[in-house]
C-alpha cells in the first residue's frame, strides 16, 4: 500500500509540474462524475462536459468557467457546493480534493483547448411515435362494402381483429340533427328534416354536408372550438378584470372558417400576421390570438413580472395548441418526461419576448382625420374647463384621498374601477372619468357655497353658468368623435429584447443568453440555412412556418385528433394535450397518421376534413349502445358505435332560442347582455353593471355573450364554459341537478318556454297536434305513444291546477299574457319540460 501511495504522489507531482492537460487528466475526472448526466446523451440543464467548446458555451446558467479564474468558475463553485451552488454530482461519491486542484489548475491556466478537439454529436432522437415522421399508411382492404371513405377500412379492420363488427346507420331524422348540430350548432327545422327525410336521391346526405358547410353559421360553431384554444374572454382578467375590446378577432375567426382559410395560412396569420409583407388590416386583427393573455392593472405590481407572465402563456398555449406538448414543463428545469430542455423552451419564448402588446386603431382614414380634428378642439375646452374648475393633480389626488369607503361605493361602477388602479396606470379615458366624477361632486359645493348670501351667490351662479355652458360645447364635440374602435394585436419590435433561461423558471435569475430556436428533437426550421447566412434571428413568421411545415410530424396529427375529437366525444389519441410519453398512445395509429398526410394533401382544408369524417360509415352509426361492445369496448375505443354528446353550453341555450324562435342569427359584433340571475357580481372586487340586451341582441348566439373572466356567464359554466384564462382544449361533461334546475327556472329559458308556448299556440290545433310540433321544434321527431299520453296527462293537470290561480299564471306567462293567459301558462309548463328532457340537450 505504501508503494502504491508513493507512485499516486509521484503522478501527482509529475501532473502540478507539467500543468492540467484537458485529454489527459481533467476529461477523465469530468467523465468519471459528470458526464453521465451532462455528456452527449442527456443534457441537464442544457450543460455538456465533455468537451472544452461545449464547457466554454455552458448550459442555463451560463458559461461553466471563466478562463483564467477559478474561483469564478460555476463548474468549481459546482463541485465544492460553494457560493449558492447546488453540490454536484447530486448523488455518487464527491469529487477528491485531488481531483478538484485539477480542475483549477486547468482553468487558472486558461482552461485550454486540445488541437483538433473531436465533439460527439448530440443525441436528441427519440423512439417516441409522435416524434416521428408521419407515413401515409394504405387502408386496409377489409370492410370494402360497410366503407364510404377510407376511414371506414381503418375502424373496421380494428373490429374485425376483435371480433366485432360495427352498429348500423342511424335513421334519417337523427342523422340531420347530428349532423346540424356538430356543422353549425342549430337544430334543423321542422321543414328541413322533412325534406331530407323524403329525399331519396344517392347523394341526398352529401348534399345536406355541403350546404352546411357553406352555411355562415359553420363559423361560428367551430370558431367557438377554436376561440376555446385560444382562451377568449372580453375582460382583461385577474382582480380587477376590466372589459376589453378584441371581438374583431373572434368575428376575424369566424370569418376565416366560413372562408375555409387554409389552416396553414390560418395558423401564420394568427402567430405572426404583423410579420408578413404588406400585412393587411385583417391579418394583423388575427395576431389577436396572443392577446387573449390576462392583464394585471392592480396597482403596485411589477408590469414585468406580468409581461413575462404573458409571454410564458403564449409559449405554453403554442405547444398545446399545434404541438399537443406540455411546453410549460421546461420552463423552470428540462423536462422530466420528454426530451424537451429549459433552454429550448426559452429559444421559443425569445420568439415572442420580441413583440409589443399595442391597440390597433379601426377607424377609416377620414374618421381618424375628423377625430383628430375634434380632439383638438376638445383639449382646447377641457384647458379652459380645468382652468375655471381650478383643478390640478393635487386636488384631485385630495379629493380622492379624503374618499370615505361609504363614498367610494355611491359613485357610479366604472369611476371604482378607476379609483382601484394605481395612479399610473390609468388611461386619458379613465383619468377623464375620474375628473368628471370630481367635479360633478365640487359643482354641488359650489351650489352650497351660494347659499351664503346674495354676493356669494351671484359669483357662483356666474360660475355656474360658464362652467355649464363649456360643458354643453364639449357634450356637443363629444358627440361627433367618431368611436374609437379597436382590438389587440401583437406588434414586431424594432429593437428585440435579449432573452435570457429564468433560473428555476424566475424572471429575476437571469441565466445564459439565447436565441430565438425549436427542439432539437424535431425537424429543423425551414430555410434555416438561409436565415442565418442573413446574419439575423428566425422571427415568429419562421416559427409559424415551421409549426406548419409538411415535414413536422405534431401539428398534422395533433389537428385531425381534435376534429375527430369534437365528432366523437374523444379523440383517436385521448390526451388530446399531451402527445409527449407520458400520454396515451393512439387507438388507431394507422388512421391517425393517415389523416394527418390527408390533411396536408387538401391544402390543410378543414372543410373537406369535416366533409371526409362526416360521410364516412363510422360517424353516420348509430349510437345505441350494445351488449357485446360494452363487454369488449366499455368505453367506445373502437367506434363500434357513435357517441350520443351532451351539447355545449352556448349551444344548450341556442337550441332553445331557436325551438322557440326567438333566435337572432346576425354574424359577428360587438358581445351581447342576455339575462342572467341577480348578484352575479357581489363577490368580485370591483362591481361589474350586467344590463340586459333588448332587442334583438338579447336573444343572439352564446357565441356572443359577454364574457367576464373572473364572473363568466352562470348559464355558461354551469354547463361546463371554460374560464377563459388558459386554453382549453376539451371540455368537460358534467351532469348535475344545477343544470336541470337552470333549464326550468333560469330567466333565459323561461323566456324561450314562454315563446315556444305562443308559437304553439298559434292557429287552430288540437292538443295532439301542438303536441306532435312542440317535439318536431325541440327534438325534430315525433313522439311515440307513451310520450303523447303523458304530456296529454300533463296538460290536463296543468288546466286543473292553474285555472282561477292568477298569480301563477302571471309568474309563467309574464308581459305576454292574453286573454287565454291560462292556456298560456298551461302550455308554457309543458314547454319547459320540452326544454329540460335529455333529449333536447343531447346530440345522438
Amino acid at each position: 500500500m505504501r508503494s502504491c501511495l508513493t507512485a499516486c504522489l509521484i503522478a501527482l507531482l509529475a501532473t502540478v509540474a507539467r500543468g492540467a492537460d484537458f485529454t489527459q487528466d481533467v476529461k477523465p475526472i469530468l467523465v468519471k462524475h459528470c458526464v453521465s448526466c451532462h455528456g452527449p446523451e442527456k443534457q441537464r440543464a442544457s450543460l455538456r462536459l465533455d468537451s472544452v467548446a461545449a464547457i466554454l458555451e455552458g448550459g442555463s446558467s451560463g458559461p461553466a468557467v471563466v478562463p483564467g479564474q477559478s474561483a469564478r468558475s460555476l463548474l468549481v463553485h459546482a463541485v465544492l457546493g460553494s457560493d449558492g451552488a447546488k453540490l454536484m454530482p447530486p448523488k455518487g461519491p464527491r469529487l477528491a480534493d485531488a481531483e478538484v486542484a485539477v480542475l483549477r489548475r486547468w482553468i487558472d491556466a486558461g482552461a485550454k483547448r486540445p488541437a483538433n478537439e473531436v465533439i460527439a454529436a448530440a443525441r436528441t432522437q427519440s423512439s417516441h411515435w409522435a416524434f416521428q415522421p408521419v407515413r401515409r399508411p394504405q387502408p386496409p382492404a377489409s370492410g370494402l362494402q360497410w366503407a364510404r371513405t377510407p376511414i371506414d377500412c381503418f375502424i373496421y379492420d380494428r373490429l374485425r381483429r376483435e371480433n366485432l363488427q360495427p352498429s348500423p346507420e342511424a335513421d334519417r331524422v337523427t342523422l340531420i340533427r347530428r349532423l346540424h348540430l356538430d356543422l353549425i350548432g342549430l337544430p334543423p327545422s321542422p321543414q328541413e328534416v322533412a325534406a331530407f327525410v323524403a329525399d331519396r336521391r344517392p347523394d341526398a346526405y352529401e348534399r345536406l354536408v355541403d350546404r352546411l358547410l357553406a352555411s355562415p353559421h359553420y363559423g361560428e360553431r367551430w370558431g367557438r372550438h377554436w376561440l376555446d384554444q385560444a382562451r377568449y374572454a372580453d375582460s382583461n382578467g385577474y382582480s380587477i378584470d376590466s372589459a376589453r375590446s378584441i371581438w374583431k378577432y373572434r368575428d376575424w375567426v369566424i370569418a376565416a372558417l366560413n372562408a375555409d382559410l387554409p389552416f396553414d395560412q390560418f395558423t401564420i396569420e394568427q402567430l405572426a400576421g404583423d410579420l408578413l409583407p404588406n400585412a393587411t388590416q385583417e391579418q394583423r386583427i388575427a395576431t389577436g390570438f396572443h392577446r387573449n393573455t390576462q392583464i394585471n392593472e392592480e396597482g403596485g405590481i411589477d408590469p414585468e413580472q406580468f409581461r413575462v407572465e404573458a409571454v410564458v402563456d403564449r409559449v405554453n398555449t403554442t405547444g398545446a395548441v399545434w404541438m399537443g406538448l406540455t411546453l410549460g414543463c421546461a420552463q423552470c428545469h428540462d423536462h422530466k418526461y420528454d426530451p424537451i430542455s429549459q433552454k429550448e423552451y426559452y429559444q421559443i419564448y425569445a420568439f415572442f419576448n420580441n413583440s409589443d402588446d399595442p391597440k390597433l386603431d379601426l377607424l377609416t382614414p377620414e374618421a381618424m382625420r375628423l377625430r383628430a380634428d375634434r380632439q383638438r378642439q376638445l383639449e382646447t375646452l377641457l384647458a379652459q374647463r380645468k382652468q375655471l374648475d381650478g383643478l390640478s393633480e393635487q386636488t384631485l389626488q385630495a379629493w380622492e384621498g379624503s374618499l370615505s369607503v361609504q363614498a367610494r361605493k355611491s359613485l357610479p361602477a366604472a369611476v371604482q374601477t378607476v379609483l382601484a388602479l394605481a395612479p399610473n396606470g390609468r388611461t386619458p379615458r379613465q383619468q377623464e372619468l375620474l375628473w368628471a366624477a370630481y367635479q360633478k361632486a365640487d359643482q354641488v359645493r359650489h351650489v352650497t357655497a351660494g347659499l351664503a348670501g346674495p354676493w356669494a351667490l351671484a359669483s357662483q351662479t356666474a360660475w355656474l353658468v360658464r362652467r355649464q355652458s363649456l360643458q354643453r360645447q364639449i357634450d356637443t364635440l363629444n358627440k361627433q368623435v367618431p368611436a374609437a374602435l379597436t382590438t389587440l394585436v401583437l406588434n414586431e419590435r424594432k429593437m428585440p429584447r435579449p432573452t435570457f433561461i429564468h433560473l428555476g423558471g424566475d424572471f429575476l435569475r437571469k441565466g445564459a443568453r439565447v436565441s430565438p430556436g425549436t427542439l432539437a428533437v424535431l425537424p429543423p426550421l425551414p430555410g434555416s440555412e438561409a436565415v442565418a447566412a442573413k446574419g439575423k434571428p428566425p422571427t415568429r413568421l419562421d416559427l409559424a412556418h415551421w409549426l406548419v411545415d409538411g415535414k413536422h410530424p405534431l401539428t398534422g396529427r395533433v389537428l385531425v385528433n381534435r376534429l375527430w375529437q369534437q365528432f366523437f366525444g374523444v379523440g383517436l389519441v385521448e390526451t388530446e394535450n399531451d402527445f409527449g410519453t407520458q400520454g396515451t398512445k393512439p387507438s388507431h395509429p394507422e388512421l391517425l397518421d393517415w389523416l394527418a398526410d390527408e390533411v396536408v394533401r387538401v391544402n390543410w382544408s378543414l372543410k373537406q376534413m369535416h366533409r371526409l369524417i362526416v360521410t364516412s360509415a363510422v360517424y353516420r352509426q348509430s349510437s345505441q349502445q350494445r351488449a357485446d361492445l360494452q363487454a369488449r369496448d366499455p368505453r367506445n375505443l373502437l367506434w363500434g358505435r357513435q357517441n350520443r354528446l351532451r351539447l355545449e353550453a352556448e349551444v344548450v341555450r341556442d337550441v332553445a332560442l331557436a325551438a322557440s324562435g326567438l333566435l337572432t342569427t346576425t354574424i359577428g359584433g360587438p358581445s351581447v347582455f342576455p339575462p342572467q340571475p341577480e348578484g352575479v357580481y357581489s363577490l368580485t372586487q370591483i362591481p361589474k353593471n350586467w344590463v340586459a340586451s333588448v332587442g334583438p341582441d338579447r336573444y343572439r348566439r352564446g357565441l356572443y355573450t359577454f364574457f367576464w373572466r373572473s364572473a363568466p356567464h352562470p348559464g355558461l359554466t354551469v354547463f361546463d364554459a371554460p374560464d377563459g384564462t388558459t386554453t382549453c382544449t376539451r371540455r368537460n361533461r358534467s351532469n348535475t341537478p344545477l343544470q336541470a334546475l337552470t333549464l326550468l327556472n333560469d330567466t333565459a329559458y323561461l323566456e324561450c318556454a314562454r315563446a315556444l308556448a305562443n308559437r304553439l299556440l298559434t292557429g287552430e290545433e288540437s292538443d295532439e297536434e301542438r303536441i306532435e310540433r312542440a317535439f318536431r321544434l325541440t327534438v325534430s321527431r315525433s313522439p311515440s305513444s307513451r310520450e303523447r299520453q303523458v304530456l296529454s296527462n300533463l296538460l290536463a293537470r296543468q288546466r286543473q291546477t292553474l285555472s282561477g290561480d292568477l298569480a301563477q299564471v302571471k309568474a309563467l306567462v309574464g308581459d305576454t299574457m292574453t286573454n287565454h293567459a291560462t292556456e298560456q301558462a298551461v302550455w308554457v309548463q309543458l314547454s319547459r319540460v320540452l326544454l329540460n328532457v335529455d333529449e333536447f340537450i343531447t346530440r345522438e
